[in-house]
């Protein structure tokens, strides 16, 4: 079997602990890039915003252009 030559791949990701504004559960937060993390608990797509503090908006993906774009999320 001849081999494949595979190029190295490097990444590395951040794995933060914060409350999901989807879920409302204190989980851990995976980053998929540099401002955009990941809800373990519940899979949805958060941005990070800093503004004094760090908060976690989720992401909707319009249906369109596939573009996601941050959803303005108010506490009840």
């Amino acid at each position: 079997m001849p081999k494949k030559n595979f190029k190295s791949l490097k990444f590395s990701a951040e794995i933060v602990q914060g409350i999901c504004p989807t879920c409302e559960e204190n989980t851990l937060l995976v980053s998929i890039s540099k401002d955009f993390y990941r809800c373990m608990e519940c899979g949805a797509d958060l941005q990070q915003h800093v503004n004094g503090k760090i908060s976690y908006l989720p992401l909707v993906h319009s249906t369109e252009d596939q573009i996601p774009q941050v959803k303005a999320w108010v506490n009840k």
